[in-house]
């Protein structure tokens, strides 16, 4: 699984990169196939104390990416509440795919 963090207006520092990634690794268990996660992280305004999006793109086999947003001013904690959102997506995606074959099989 490849995970990109790209900063959009600012450097992306060490640490964020390896908090960004260290939250990457855990959507891999809750669904396989994940190919990618890319992490947009971007400086709204150009303040010292300024506003950040954060922009999670979940690359998964045979399905279309899930994407994620969150706005506002701790960078660590956007990065928090994204991946939380692309949590609920793959894990109701999953659910979803499992009711659908249970159905199926119900039919018969």
């Amino acid at each position: 699984m490849r995970t990109d963090v790209i900063g959009r207006n600012f450097e992306v520092t060490p640490a964020i990169r390896a908090h960004a990634e260290g939250k990457a690794e855990k959507l891999h268990k809750f669904l396989r196939g994940v190919q990618q996660i890319t992490f947009r992280l971007a400086r709204v305004d150009h303040q010292h104390k300024g506003q950040f999006e954060v922009e999670l793109v979940i690359d998964v086999e045979r399905h279309d990416d899930f994407v994620a947003h969150a706005k506002g001013e701790d960078l660590y904690v956007l990065i928090d509440e994204a991946v939380q959102k692309g949590t609920r997506q793959l894990t109701e995606f999953k659910e979803r795919r499992k009711d659908g074959s249970r159905q199926a099989k119900d039919t018969e």
